[in-house]
């Protein structure tokens, strides 16, 4: 019989440095799927798991109140129902429900996130008569499918090294220009311009130093913090303005006619209307999920097998997640957890301890309020995203190059990704990267025609038809 965790784990004070200890960790553990997992028993949480699960919850304000603000501006609700929802979410989904599955029940599962590529359709969805219960419930379904089939995974193998690397380099770059774009004229609109350029300053050095010693981990609440405290400094003006409280409970106080949403339950037509945008947000996890499997792979040794993030069981957390919290009258659409995930592989830390972390967080600043205003703030915003995630995706696309062969099928990830999106680019890059016309061609000679062909040549088909559907491809109108 095979010892167990406990059995094998060495205290800090028996390795010569703290890196050794993490590694050491990450090889020894091994953890129980859809059983119970424990604190001390299975995993432990370590100093190095606060920073992790501190960006989460900076990350986890931030995009919910994006994604429930976007939905909010298209039905007419206020800045008020944003406030409730995002505590809403928060406290079920950003908290009890981290804790209950990607700690306990399977830890191999990355927390369930915000799926931000999809804010810019949200106006579309709306416009297409869509209802956020039906979009939800689809996602969930359609998530579950995929996930059953294995087919999450089946997706990342045969996404080659360079599509992985083009597809990082294009969401790192984009990301980062728009987020200086936002902090410039965040800056300009208040009559504080030279504020942007301070913040932006401190963080490259700031960011730079922390890359030299090997704490990026670091990044996101030094760096957010130094944002914030510079831009008031600077003469920046902030406020608190969500008193601490609890939101309502009752899905059906969420979904009423004239509370909540405001929308009433959804009918069939809503369903109908929903369709293509549910399965363009599923089509986009497997890319989402493979960038951040892609940054444990990359800073775990190569031992640590039992501690990877397993890409199907965290389409089944999230497809649960989104099912339930939409229903329960949640507004966000759920994708793996990016400012987690990020700074907890380059910390050398599996999902659980932090992911423990996370959970109380979210709840305590769910109950406090203040804390989302500080979250939400221009500068902290902004840098938090920058550093936490644009940054480290640009870095690991460009690491990943390492054959000129590599270099061509990133070319035309980033290509394609820049003429439709990183769906498209993903798809489409896959599909010619599997079948050799770029790329490693003997990498393509081992693989069988079902590999080959059917299944990129059937995903790259569901997205050109979905993102056709609802007027996402240059020069044609959408049906939706």
């Amino acid at each position: 019989m095979s010892k167990t965790y406990k059995e094998k784990r060495r205290d800090a004070k028996d390795f010569s440095s703290r890196k050794e200890y993490l590694e050491h960790e990450l090889e020894v553990m091994k953890f129980r799927k859809w059983r119970i997992n424990l604190p001390f028993r299975d995993f432990r949480i370590e100093l190095e798991d606060f920073v992790p699960a501190l960006a989460a919850t900076i990350g986890k304000v931030v995009m919910v109140t994006a994604m429930v603000a976007a939905f909010a501006s298209q039905f007419g609700l206020t800045p008020e129902f944003v406030a409730e929802n995002v505590r809403y979410e928060l406290l079920i989904a950003g908290g009890i429900f981290v804790i209950l599955f990607s700690a306990i029940l399977n830890p191999n599962a990355n927390l369930a996130g915000t799926h931000g590529p999809m804010i810019p359709l949200i106006p579309i969805i709306a416009a297409a008569g869509g209802h956020p219960l039906a979009l939800g419930i689809l996602i969930g379904v359609f998530g579950l499918t995929l996930s059953i089939t294995k087919g999450g995974s089946k997706l990342m193998t045969l996404t080659g090294v360079g599509v992985r690397a083009g597809l990082l380099i294009y969401l790192g770059a984009v990301g980062l220009i728009g987020q200086i774009g936002k902090l410039n004229a965040w800056s300009e609109a208040g009559d504080v311009s030279f504020i942007s350029f301070a913040v932006i300053g401190v963080t490259i050095l700031i960011y730079a130093y922390l890359a030299r010693i090997g704490k990026r981990w670091l990044a996101i609440p030094l760096c957010s913090a130094l944002a914030g405290i510079i831009a008031f400094g600077l003469g920046a003006h902030f406020e608190f303005s969500t008193p601490p409280g609890l939101p309502h409970f009752n899905p059906m106080w969420w979904w009423g006619e004239d509370t909540g949403w405001q929308l009433g339950w959804p009918n069939f037509g809503h369903f109908i209307a929903v369709i293509p945008f549910a399965i363009l947000a599923v089509a986009m996890w497997s890319p989402d999920y493979l960038g951040h499997r892609v940054f444990q792979e990359m800073n775990y040794p190569k031992k640590a097998k039992g501690v990877l993030m397993d890409i199907d069981d965290t389409m089944t957390v999230a497809s649960i997640r989104q099912a339930v919290g939409t229903f329960l009258g949640g507004g966000n659409i759920a994708s793996s957890w990016g400012t987690y995930m990020i700074p907890a592989a380059i910390a050398k830390r599996p999902i659980p301890g932090g992911a423990v972390l996370t959970g109380i967080f979210c709840i305590l600043a769910a109950v406090l309020g203040y804390p989302m205003d500080l979250a939400m703030w221009e500068p902290v915003l902004r840098i938090a995203l920058i550093v936490g995630v644009f940054l480290p995706l640009l870095e690991a696309g460009m690491q990943m190059i390492n054959k000129q062969q590599d270099s061509l099928s990133a070319g035309t990830t980033i290509f394609a990704s820049a003429f439709v999106n990183p769906v498209f680019g993903w798809a489409l890059a896959m599909l010619l990267d599997n079948l050799g016309l770029i790329g490693d061609r003997d990498r393509a000679k081992d693989l069988s025609w079902k590999e080959k062909l059917v299944i990129p040549g059937v995903m790259f088909i569901v997205c050109v038809v979905s993102l056709a559907l609802v007027g996402q491809l240059p020069g044609i109108k959408g049906i939706f």
